[in-house]
């Protein structure tokens, strides 16, 4: 009888200590399957309720609770490139000396989309004419056939999801551009974009070389200086760009 009642009680403590067992703590799982790039310290996310001038509420990517960041000296500095509305995703800098604090923010929504600008030809080889020679060529050709001649182009590119992207304008030169008398710059061909600590690479397509083969890709790194609804305003190594958002009513 003894020995039946130890039992019981041997099983009735392993029962209890079952039950005591801790739960194993649950892993926040990502909501986006996006990976930064190496060296990339930019925090992206969505923009959740609770937004306002002073405070971000960011739900990030790499999964668990919305956190809060103080925005008002980004805010005052013109570091927020489209003001978050709820759901839109959200590429942000932190302070590195204060984690709560971001000191950018890059409305990613609304930095997709088709950006252009006009470009203007020039006359082939007027830079290598004596001043005076150019001015009497100009003087020369009729206002009619100089309107005709010198028509803008709208170049640019498109940012989509993914972040592929693909350029605006002329892609190859027609036959008749070689034998017209002016010419137009050379468009940049991207086929991909991406953040990297709140600048914008644009990533070119295979370059081709002079003996017909093709070349590595290029980057070319841009600041953000504006981002709004129509507007968008770069600055690359060596000048600065404005973009007009071309929609369907903006042809």
């Amino acid at each position: 009888m003894k020995k039946i009642l130890s039992f019981l009680i041997l099983l009735v403590l392993l029962i209890a200590c079952g039950q005591k067992r801790p739960p194993k703590e649950e892993l926040a799982e990502p909501i986006n399957t996006y990976q930064s790039l190496p060296g990339d310290s930019t925090l992206y996310g969505l923009a959740c309720d609770g937004c306002t001038d002073s405070i971000l509420v960011l739900l990030p990517f790499a999964g668990g609770d919305p956190d809060t960041f103080d925005i008002i000296n980004a805010y005052h500095e013109r570091q927020i490139f489209g003001p978050p509305r709820i759901g839109d995703e959200l590429a942000v800098i932190l302070n590195p000396e204060d984690k709560e604090e971001a000191i950018m923010v890059v409305n990613i929504e609304r930095l997709r989309g088709k950006w252009c600008y006009e470009v203007m030809p020039t006359f082939r080889n007027i830079n290598k004419m004596p001043e005076r020679i150019q001015k009497r060529m100009l003087q020369r050709i009729p206002d009619s056939v100089k309107h005709s001649m010198l028509t803008p182009r709208e170049y640019g590119f498109q940012l989509k999801r993914g972040y592929t992207a693909q350029s605006i304008g002329s892609r190859r030169q027609a036959t008749s551009d070689n034998m017209s008398p002016v010419q137009y710059p050379q468009l940049r061909r991207y086929k991909e974009w991406r953040l990297f600590n709140g600048k914008l690479i644009l990533t070119t397509d295979s370059i081709r070389l002079a003996n017909g083969k093709k070349g590595h890709p290029e980057q070319d790194t841009a600041d953000i200086l504006q981002l709004r609804r129509d507007t968008l305003v770069l600055k690359f190594k060596d000048h600065e760009q404005k973009y007009y958002r071309k929609t369907e009513n903006h042809q």
